[in-house]
């Protein structure tokens, strides 16, 4: 089932660099943003009710789902579009990566769990992959400080998605089941940003082309509903830690879709960063050997 996820996260979120790229033009990416979450929260909450697994949520927890909302649904997605408008985005891809590594120091921090060796290891070896992929991207970046504010925004968008997932982790704790969970979080999360669009920019535009409602629509559906939630609960099987690595492989769905699309060429160094990234899935999720497998700590 695990490994179902794990691809499920991959392929789906692979797309949606893609999807966004299409996305890109008379709609302001605070306005597309809102417009998914807005509509993925609605259809979600109406399959809950159809279904009869609408759930009652205590009003205190609310605020966990609006920490939610933020984090995962709405402000990492606006700090990443707004990091996107200074570094190209084979260089967002690449910092985004380094949600494997934050999730293992956030969990750390803010849940006690000390991060294995081996997590620890798989996510540099993933993300030393990834920078080979985009090898010759980051060698042309011209620094500045256009180049340092972009990176900045990607990666605060890049730890807050991070943060999103350790407040995922508690649902179980307060009695939540992660699709009302994410409903509430995706409602609370294009609430905050409609209110941040309202301020900003004070109207909701739609692009009605095909193009922009096509990439829209599977945003909505395997991007955000069949994506977020295989993610989600990912986090709840494996923790936050090895979940986040599907962050490293995605770029290859992603790579793979811009060869077919956009005309990308592999080159030496995205040749080289391949198996990197193989070796890294390698040393975080193959079953060691018994003898190796470390004792468990006496109670």
């Amino acid at each position: 089932m695990n490994a179902l996820l794990f691809a499920t996260v991959v392929f789906t979120w692979g797309f949606t660099w893609f999807a966004v790229h299409l996305q890109l033009g008379t709609v302001p990416p605070e306005v597309s943003i809102f417009w998914r979450f807005l509509a993925a929260g609605t259809l979600l909450g109406l399959w809950l009710a159809a279904t009869g697994r609408l759930r009652r949520a205590k009003l205190a927890d609310h605020r966990w789902f609006a920490a939610m909302g933020l984090c995962l649904f709405g402000g990492n997605f606006l700090l990443i579009y707004s990091g996107t408008l200074f570094v190209a985005s084979g260089i967002v891809s690449v910092l985004f990566t380094l949600a494997t590594v934050f999730n293992a120091f956030n969990q750390w921090i803010f849940l006690g769990k000390r991060p294995a060796v081996r997590v620890v290891g798989g996510a540099l070896c993933g993300i030393l992959g990834v920078g080979l992929l985009f090898g010759e991207t980051l060698a042309s970046a011209h620094l500045g400080t256009e180049t340092a504010l972009g990176v900045g925004l990607v990666l605060a968008g890049t730890f807050t998605f991070s943060l999103g997932n350790m407040v995922s982790s508690r649902m179980g704790t307060i009695g939540m089941d992660l699709p009302n969970a994410a409903f509430r979080g995706m409602l609370w999360g294009s609430a905050l940003l409609g209110c941040f669009v309202a301020v900003r920019i004070g109207s909701f535009p739609v692009d009605w082309s095909l193009r922009y409602l096509g990439s829209l629509a599977y945003l909505i559906g395997p991007g955000s509903l069949v994506g977020f939630l295989a993610y989600l609960s990912l986090v709840n099987r494996v923790g936050p830690d090895r979940a986040a690595y599907a962050t490293v492989l995605f770029p290859l769905v992603a790579l793979t879709v811009s060869t077919l699309f956009e005309g990308y060429h592999w080159t030496p160094w995205s040749l080289a960063g391949l198996p990197m990234i193989l070796l890294g899935n390698l040393i975080l999720f193959a079953r060691l050997p018994k003898a190796w497998r470390p004792e468990p700590e006496a109670a």
